[in-house]
């Protein structure tokens, strides 16, 4: 086997697909190597060490963040996520928006996101359709300049083994099942336990939901996240989704596990019957349950059939919409992120179809304004690690809170 060309090839799979494509490379990896056990061993394996630190931080976060050492860690990590989203930006709008079109189908993904208040899940959808008929009128929208389709990696498995891997339609059908049976048992008996309008149901359908339009990486689907958790389902204060996300970005694993940040948070603060400190880790739990089980199930259920979906010229025209809609999506977050961060008082806005939070520029914080400079130059001249910058911003960030006290 070609290891370099096979390995391509599997990340090309996984990018077609919703769902942290990370994650799911390590499931594709783990089933290569010792079938659906080696895919449950490794896929598992992989997250698990985020889960217990982000499990650990968002403890202490929600025990001790009022006190003024956390604040002044967050005056300098808050900031420097913004920087850190604004290099995702930079990053994929190089790769994604490789003609006109595209940069303005990303600006208008931006517009609908940031100032109409569209839903996330439609402006994907919309993408993908706009992706697909842009690719008919103009068919090399849907062949990646880097990868052409007729010189694509080779095959990960060997033609005479596809019949074999794939297997029976019993065993599709029973991965299926089994699949779909773990994924939603868990609501389902939070539902029976808690009641149906309970914290935990309530996360564990927005999750499961937000699992199946993960296009883009976890950026994309963050300002989705966002808008829902802290302007309709009220889990988090504007601000703390970019804490939140600060503390994802210290720890192993894929960066979408800042739902469990989410979730703990959310749950703490309307606990229902349960002890606080229990419904935040059963929330964060289950919430992670949720948003990993369909990347067991996608891998598991499409890797033997990856040749087809490969060179689906449709699919590849649909996502091409998709990811250039991300950088607008992205920049969105960033926004967000800006907004309530930079500025103390934000008020709403509704005028016609817009709808949107706009800043009190009289409540600006030149501190964290200074912070975010440090971390953008950091980034993109010095070309600083992520979690170097953090740390470099977040000993900024006490700094600042130190010299404040010192002149009060």
């Amino acid at each position: 086997m070609d290891r370099p060309r096979a390995f391509l090839h599997a990340l090309n799979y996984c990018m077609l697909l919703p769902e942290p494509e990370a994650q799911q490379l390590a499931i594709y990896i783990g089933w290569l190597l010792n079938g659906i056990r080696g895919g449950l061993i490794a896929g598992t394996l992989f997250v698990l060490p985020g889960v217990v630190a982000l499990l650990a931080l968002s403890a202490v976060y929600v025990g001790y963040g009022d006190t003024a050492t956390v604040d002044a860690l967050f005056l300098g990590l808050a900031p420097a996520v913004i920087a850190i989203v604004v290099q995702a930006v930079v990053r994929v709008s190089s790769r994604a928006l490789t003609a006109p079109v595209l940069v303005v189908l990303a600006i208008a993904a931006f517009i609908a996101l940031a100032f109409f208040a569209v839903p996330f899940p439609l402006v994907i959808l919309v993408a993908g359709l706009i992706g697909w008929l842009l690719a008919r009128i103009r068919p090399s929208l849907a062949t990646p300049k880097s990868t052409p389709v007729a010189d694509g990696p080779a095959p990960l498995i060997a033609d005479d083994q596809l019949h074999q891997e794939r297997g029976s339609t019993l065993r599709w059908v029973s991965i299926l099942a089994i699949g779909l049976a773990l994924w939603f048992t868990p609501v389902l008996v939070a539902a029976a336990l808690f009641g149906r309008d309970s914290v935990f149901v309530e996360q564990g359908k927005f999750f499961s939901g937000a699992a199946l339009v993960t296009f883009g990486g976890a950026y994309a689907v963050l300002a989705y996240v966002a808008q829902q958790a802290v302007n309709v389902y009220h889990w988090l204060l504007p601000g703390e989704m970019v804490k939140g996300l600060a503390l994802a970005e210290t720890t192993p694993g894929p960066l979408i596990m800042v739902v469990q940040f989410v979730a703990f948070v959310g749950a703490y603060r309307d606990p229902g019957p349960l002890n606080p400190w229990a419904a935040a880790v059963l929330a964060s739990l289950l919430v992670t349950w949720v948003t990993f089980v369909p990347c067991f199930l996608l891998i598991l259920l499409g890797a033997p059939y990856v040749e087809r979906l490969r060179h689906n010229r449709s699919l590849t025209a649909a996502l091409t919409g998709i990811t250039a809609a991300v950088v607008g999506v992205i920049a969105s977050l960033a926004a967000f992120f800006a907004v309530h961060t930079f500025f103390g008082d934000t008020r709403q806005i509704t005028t016609g179809p817009f709808d949107f939070q706009a800043p009190v520029w009289s409540s600006i914080q030149w501190d964290a304004v200074a912070v975010m400079i440090l971390g953008c130059y950091l980034i993109f001249r010095r070309h600083w690690s992520v979690l170097r910058t953090l740390g470099a911003c977040a000993a900024a960030g006490i700094a600042l809170s130190l010299l404040t006290s010192l002149a009060a």
